[in-house]
């Protein structure tokens, strides 16, 4: 078992190996993370280890609020993730790579990174300035007939997109620009799809590439289904991912 000791970002969103995360990162346990990333080397990864929210806030309440005006906020690495971090996330989460990080005037950090690796979260420790975790990680097992599969999955994917773009509009992602390797596929697919955090979860860990392959069919072809059935539909950018708060 191949494990890492690494900083820890808890996000209301999952990320999938390969796919870019913008972070607009402003809490000052975040920005501690960021200040010691960047005295890695820039030859060397700036790595941090993001995981989805089981249970918990993404960013901690800074003032006294609802239902109790008096509550004093939480503070430290831990807040808003009760009193064992480790329970408040899912256990598969995903290694970034800090490809930018640059610091504004005011202290924040605007940072772009990109995900590379599957974690599954072993501990969490929240004795120093942010979260770190020992994490595992996992190997990406192809399973039996990943690529049929995803050829299956990239024809029922371009039905999803000409639904969710109009019968009157081009496709939003040219076939030249899909690729072709099973794993690449499921990853692609599991994030631009309009899914929910739990879903989402699911198909990150899902056993094996065929496995999330399979899933990511049968709720391709429910979802055209249902878009099909609705009168209109919103307009949708399926190919950005969303800009964390923090």
């Amino acid at each position: 078992m191949t494990t890492v000791r690494l900083p820890l970002f808890p996000l209301n969103t999952v990320l999938f190996p390969g796919l870019v995360l913008p972070l607009n990162v402003f809490e000052e346990r975040y920005r501690a993370m960021m200040r010691e990333l960047l005295k890695t080397p820039e030859d060397e990864p700036r790595q941090f280890a993001v995981v989805a929210i089981r249970d918990g806030h993404e960013v901690a309440p800074s003032a006294p609020g609802l239902p109790d005006p008096t509550a004093v906020p939480e503070r430290g690495p831990a807040a808003g993730f009760g009193a064992d971090p480790l329970h408040a996330f899912h256990k598969v989460g995903c290694i970034a790579d800090a490809a930018t990080i640059r610091e504004r005037p005011d202290g924040t950090f605007e940072v772009l990174a990109t995900g590379t690796t599957r974690v599954r979260l072993l501990s969490v420790d929240a004795s120093g300035p942010f979260l770190t975790a020992e994490l595992e990680q996992l190997e990406e097992d192809p399973g039996e007939e990943a690529g049929p599969l995803a050829e299956g999955v990239l024809r029922a994917f371009r039905q999803y997109q000409k639904r969710l773009a109009g019968a009157r509009e081009r496709s939003l992602t040219s076939d030249a620009e899909l690729p072709d390797e099973p794993s690449v596929v499921s990853y692609l697919v599991a994030a631009a799809m309009m899914l929910d955090t739990p879903t989402r979860q699911r198909l990150l860990q899902a056993p094996d590439t065929a496995s999330r392959l399979r899933d990511e069919l049968k709720l391709l072809r429910t979802e055209t289904a249902i878009i099909r059935s609705l009168p209109s539909l919103p307009a949708s950018e399926l190919t950005r991912a969303p800009t964390s708060l923090n």
